[in-house]
């Protein structure tokens, strides 16, 4: 049977995240709903590289897929968006080798949370920024960041209610730049607990506010306590850029095709 890989982008607002629900309208379920319907089938499960939470956004979210059919990858892209809200859209779909898993084959990811702080606000915008009234200090928050890169046990940065076996993770990169009027928190990691970028977040914010000192997140790392971190940012201003697989999500033409 041959499998699929998609590309996927939307606007999470309004969304109770990627996974389905017993409650709400999921993209999964959308996602699944259209792949079925464009594939003639009664159903489709669609495994995507990880859960984005509700109110989070994806430019780069990469799925998969595997069904008894063959359908030209553009001809499925278009007839998915075809079916898929406005808010959700595929950017490219293609064949790949078999037992590709979008999840289980993910060697890193990126995300960026958009903040506009001081006192302006964009009425375009608002829906993918989170706003904060003081100016933030961006070399402090920046030496914070330091100290959280590298492979670490970040429970003082996982939420509740995961059921992960291990919190260590590493993460690649963190950058902390000023873009025009914005500023963006960009990390990359290898994999990233529930909650984990959105906390990461909330804790360089306190010290851009001037309310905790750099060094202070060496501290609550170390902790390996969630009370010691400060509260989780808001879901609006995070996005999951992209997903790196190192070759293994590369197109092929499936065997009796073209």
């Amino acid at each position: 049977m041959p499998s699929y890989r998609l590309l996927l982008e939307y606007d999470g607002t309004g969304f109770v995240g990627w996974q389905r629900q017993s409650i709400g309208v999921s993209i999964q379920g959308l996602v699944e709903q259209a792949v079925a319907s464009v594939m003639g089938l009664p159903k489709v499960s669609v495994m995507a590289s990880g859960r984005t939470d509700a109110g989070v956004h994806a430019l780069g979210q990469v799925a998969s897929f595997t069904v008894p059919v063959e359908r030209e990858p553009g001809s499925l892209r278009r007839g998915l968006n075809a079916q898929l809200p406005l808010q959700v859209c595929c950017q490219e779909a293609s064949w790949v080798r078999d037992g590709f898993d979008a999840r289980k084959h993910a060697c890193a990811k990126r995300y960026r949370y958009r903040i506009m702080d001081g006192d302006r606000r964009s009425a375009i915008r608002q829906r993918y920024l989170a706003y904060e009234r003081s100016t933030l200090d961006v070399a402090a928050m920046t030496e914070a960041g330091a100290f959280l890169v590298g492979t670490h046990d970040f429970t003082s940065f996982r939420a509740a209610g995961s059921s992960v076996p291990t919190s260590t993770r590493t993460l690649h990169e963190l950058s902390v730049e000023r873009r025009e009027d914005e500023l963006w928190i960009e990390v990359k990691g290898s994999g990233f607990l529930r909650h984990m970028v959105r906390i990461l977040v909330g804790t360089l914010l306190e010290v851009g506010r001037g309310r905790m000192l750099p060094q202070e997140v060496q501290g609550i790392l170390c902790a390996r306590d969630r009370t010691r971190a400060p509260k989780t940012a808001p879901a609006k201003g995070l996005c999951l850029v992209e997903v790196e697989y190192q070759g293994a999500d590369q197109p092929v033409v499936p065997r009796g095709v073209g």
